[in-house]
């Protein structure tokens, strides 16, 4: 597999300074893939003066018809090599094949970097306010309200969608005129790398502009919440880095963009003649070994019908094909990494410690002696006070938890520091939608129907993180407002 190991800083690709690489390993082989530039401290401040300088010293902030057309040179390029790109990420993410035509690489290759470049011209910039004579001293002012970009953009971008999340944030960061820094996660470096030749061989991106700085040291990535040439972090990832994420910036008093944890419910009303269908549904959290932080994973569904929905899920949960992800017929791939693998075994046995019954899986597969991979598990008798009904698993594990009716389901699922995504299933949807608008949560899917899209914006309520990926609101949160105003003809 050809790859790329050097990082991008100031428009150049460049190895380390140290001269040091880590391992890029293949979670579903557990092989070394090759390499990739450890970067240092020193690494990152130099990409963050570049950032800095680009912004201060250039026209990029200026110049939209730029900003438009690197992204979309940038777009063209990258479904050039769509098919490397796709291999690529089965690789590194250990992602199954089938999720690559969806939401780990064609979809947001499709939209996650053109709808912002057509938002440029569109997106108001200025708006204007009545004339006011704001201090009743007979000087009335016409005003406006202007929206600037922010700065230098540091993004800190997590392994389980990395390709997905990178674009997200590249579309709205470079639309709205900023410049940016990028540190991908070590488990998944190459697609990001893949990302910063393309930007430096085959487009009109100006140097600095985006920096990708990749390295095995999480702590290397803290330079872009405490550096003062930074004026803004986005960061994806889980709620507890989040909040380390966020201490750290407070020194600087930067604004922060989390997009964090989930626990996230399938909620299944009992109005619900034939729940085949919609609790069957809730099996596909295995997508990915349950490796995303908007999948539902915790059932809930009437108390008189429990058994029968448990009974369900259990066939629909033993169906999930797992194992190779360059099988198109898998759904479930390994997980990223040994590390969370153990991770997620941890949170089994704490499910069956505290009292939870085992439905089916549970176990490292025997029939896989190689790679990181989880069997589908279901837990059935879960008590939503439980530590696998409150803590993120990032795995392939479902809980399946009872309630009365539907102020019982509702309490149930705000009963959580989360409050990233959901699904409400009912036979009537003016009941189900009443429910979804008491759930406490950025994003609803009712009776199946996706929110997802380059238009929609996504992020979370509570510990869930702070702003909105995506949409118009994801194109302002890389904005800052400034109101002026002058003597009124």
């Amino acid at each position: 597999m050809t790859h790329e190991s050097r990082m991008l800083i100031d428009g150049k690709l460049v190895e380390s300074e140290s001269g040091r690489q880590f391992d890029n390993i293949n979670p579903a082989t557990e092989e070394v893939l090759g390499g990739a530039a450890d970067g240092t401290r020193a690494d990152m401040e130099r990409a963050v003066a570049a950032a800095r300088h680009a912004f201060d010293n250039t026209d990029w902030s200026r110049n939209g018809e730029a900003r438009a057309a690197g992204l979309r040179q940038l777009q063209a390029a990258l479904e050039a090599e769509k098919e490397e790109l796709r291999g690529e990420l089965i690789a590194e993410v250990g992602c199954p094949l089938l999720s690559t035509f969806g939401p780990q690489l064609d979809v947001p290759l499709k939209e996650a970097l053109s709808w912002p470049a057509d938002m440029i011209s569109q997106f108001p910039w200025k708006r204007s306010l009545p004339d006011k004579d704001a201090f009743g001293m007979g000087m009335p002012a016409a005003r406006e309200v202007w929206k600037e970009p922010i700065g230098v953009v540091g993004v800190i971008a997590p392994w389980n969608f990395p390709f997905e999340i990178i674009l997200n944030k590249i579309g709205p960061i470079l639309a709205m005129g900023n410049t940016m820094v990028l540190k991908p996660a070590p488990d998944t470096p190459w697609n990001a790398t893949r990302i910063g030749r393309i930007i430096a061989e085959q487009t009109d991106i100006p140097p600095g502009v985006i920096n990708i700085v990749t390295s095995s040291d999480h702590l290397v990535g803290e330079v872009l919440s405490t550096s003062p040439l930074v004026d803004m972090v986005a960061f994806t990832g889980s709620t507890a880095t989040g909040r380390r994420v966020m201490e750290a910036a407070s020194a600087t008093v930067k604004p922060t963009f989390l997009e964090l944890g989930g626990k996230s419910v399938y909620l299944v009303l009992d109005d619900e003649g034939d729940i085949s269908a919609s609790i069957g549904g809730s099996a596909f959290i295995s997508m990915h070994a349950g490796q995303g932080c908007a999948m539902p994973t915790r059932l809930l569904v009437p108390n008189s019908r429990y058994d029968e929905a448990v009974e369900i899920v259990k066939v629909a949960m033993e169906k999930n094909k797992y194992g190779d992800p360059t099988d198109a017929s898998v759904l479930q791939g390994p997980q990223v990494s040994k590390r969370q693998q153990e991770r997620v075994m941890g949170y089994i046995e704490k499910g069956k410690a505290e009292g939870a019954r085992l439905v089916t899986g549970g176990n490292i597969p025997k029939h896989l002696p190689k790679g990181f991979f989880v069997e589908p598990t279901v837990f059935a008798n879960v008590d939503n006070r439980m530590t696998i009904a409150q803590e993120e698993i990032f795995g392939p594990v479902l809980s399946v938890i009872g309630f009365d009716d539907d102020d019982d389901a509702v309490h149930i699922a705000n009963d959580s520091i989360y409050g990233l995504s959901g699904v409400v299933f009912a036979s009537d949807l003016e009941r189900a939608k009443s429910v979804a608008g008491r759930i406490r949560t950025g994003t609803l899917g009712i009776n199946g129907g996706l929110w997802y899209g380059a238009d929609a914006p996504f992020g979370g309520y509570k510990q869930s993180g702070i702003g909105r990926q995506c949409g118009i609101e994801g194109l302002e949160i890389f904005t800052e407002t400034k109101t002026v105003g002058w003597p009124a003809s």
